[in-house]
């Protein structure tokens, strides 16, 4: 009997559950560069790169551990340029009598996957992916008979469960959750430490020759290139960040500075994601800091409700959810994506500034996506598809099961509230406190109508307008619109045609 493993270009850890109990004398282990995977959204350049180059020294690994892998390059001339017809003809080739891979991050690719056996007429075992903190099943038993699914319920059952910062049954600190803390804007004099950077070697050259000359048309700058590609690498940016920046995490989480692109944040998301990290592994470097005292609480709490709350939790949502959470339009949304966030060709000096940042780093932090790119297009209405295609294509973490909850729940609302309890709208002024983009933007921020001011503003105020009918009833934004109410009328009229002015002008 001769058994084909697949590994997928995110599942690149040692004890993926593909690789379990693998006979290394006579099983095949499969790995391809396929190009329906690198174009069915036209990837950033950097994040084609980062994944093919972490295969290849990945495949490499596996090589020097034992394993018999058959490695299928991009251009191979042998290469199918997909999964199925690439298992299809190994399968033929090595005489194959059963294929084992792990369950695939993204819903598309497990229904592809789950039609494999009845077509090769071969034994397909999709096993579990075992690298989360948190089982399908088990999220599902949490979420049932729940008429709203907080995160925050769900961070702290996996505290529990998995003895994270607890002293006992008590959360350490006495809290569970010190978000209160992290809301810090930023500061003059800020002596950020530089984020975790790799030359790269001979394999990722290649593989940047490689993305040059086949995806020259995909968007995003491909040098400098700096990226983690191996395990070590990945290890190394986790310390730096533990050692170097963690500190101030949960202080400045949420501060946005020019230039500045990754701040105090940890950006090693791209490795967990794609598996050279994991999970468990970073919380604990995390709780290893408070408790020998180089972190504080408050930035150890955060950085770890990231991980074992939230990326748990939007993944359980995804799996539980879908197919029908992606085609969910709750404000029925439907205008295009603007060029700018293509070419930051726009005037709001915020956005210029995260649309270029992600252009050239395929990275963008946690709040320059939710509170200004996505914050933007859920006060101008634009379509979610787009917005999901975008996020999709332009940042090297992501991957559908985690892109998706994220954008169509929390940045816009589209799934009516199931995952937020609001819509995370906000005006020029948060930007301005959190940031100092304002300073140099040819609107002023403090100006609320007219050609002058700060579209966010205006634009603010139309999103509740517009969409009274469906955001009056919640509780969290109902003194928004009492505030709305008391305008004069000439204010409102000024606010609706400053929005169908300015709307009009980035068709």
């Amino acid at each position: 009997m001769s058994t084909l493993r697949l590994v997928l270009g995110d599942q690149l850890s040692h004890n993926i559950s593909s690789l379990q109990n693998c006979d290394k004398a006579n099983d095949t282990v499969l790995m391809a560069e396929v190009l329906d995977e690198a174009t069915y959204v036209k990837h950033h350049k950097k994040k084609i790169a980062f994944i093919f180059s972490a295969m290849r020294h990945f495949a490499a690994e596996l090589k020097g551990n034992g394993y018999n892998v058959n490695y299928t390059k991009l251009d191979d001339s042998n290469n199918t340029n997909s999964f199925y017809s690439e298992v299809k003809r190994l399968a033929k080739q090595h005489k194959i009598t059963k294929i084992i891979v792990t369950e695939p991050g993204e819903y598309r690719v497990l229904q592809d996957m789950q039609t494999w056996q009845q077509k090769l007429g071969i034994k397909v075992n999709i096993k579990p992916d075992k690298r989360f903190l948190s089982s399908h099943q088990e999220f599902a038993d949490w979420a049932d008979n729940r008429k709203a699914l907080r995160m925050e319920y769900f961070y702290r059952q996996m505290r529990i469960k998995h003895n994270i910062l607890m002293q006992g049954d008590k959360p350490e600190g006495g809290k569970w959750n010190y978000d209160s803390d992290n809301r810090n804007p930023p500061k003059q004099g800020l002596n950020i430490p530089k984020t975790y950077c790799n030359k790269p070697d001979d394999i990722t050259q290649n593989v940047l020759d490689l993305v040059e000359a086949k995806f020259a048309n995909h968007f995003g700058d491909l040098q400098p290139f700096n990226f983690a590609v191996n395990r070590s690498q990945a290890l190394q940016a986790l310390t730096k960040f533990i050692d170097e920046r963690l500190k101030y995490f949960g202080t400045y989480q949420d501060a946005m500075i020019e230039d500045e692109p990754f701040m105090y944040h940890s950006h090693i998301s791209f490795y967990l994601n794609c598996g050279l990290l994991e999970p468990l592994e970073c919380i604990k470097a995390a709780e290893y800091a408070y408790y020998n005292g180089t972190a504080p609480l408050n930035a150890v709490e955060g950085f770890i409700r990231q991980i074992l709350g939230w990326r748990e939790y939007v993944r359980g949502i995804y799996w539980l959810k879908m197919p029908q959470y992606k085609q969910l339009n709750f404000f029925d949304a439907k205008r295009n994506l603007p060029q700018f966030y293509w070419d930051a060709d726009t005037k709001l000096n915020c956005l210029k500034q995260c649309v270029n940042e992600t252009k050239q780093n395929a990275y963008a932090h946690h709040i320059q996506r939710l509170m200004v790119l996505g914050n933007f297009a859920l006060v101008a209405g634009i379509d979610p598809a787009q917005v999901n295609e975008w996020f999709m294509i332009v940042y090297a973490d992501a991957y559908e099961w985690v892109e998706l909850p994220n954008v169509h729940g929390m940045i816009l609302f589209a799934d009516g509230g199931y995952l937020a309890s609001k819509p995370y709208a906000a005006g020029g002024a948060y930007i301005n406190k959190m940031s100092n983009y304002c300073k140099n933007c040819e609107y002023s921020v403090t100006t609320k109508n007219g050609p002058k001011a700060c579209p966010f503003n205006y634009l603010y105020w139309d999103f509740l307008s517009r969409n009274r009918d469906k955001l009056a009833s919640n509780h969290r934004i109902g003194m928004m619109y009492k505030t709305y109410d008391r305008m004069s009328d000439d204010k409102k009229k000024a606010i609706a045609q400053d929005s169908q002015k300015f709307l009009k002008s980035i068709v």
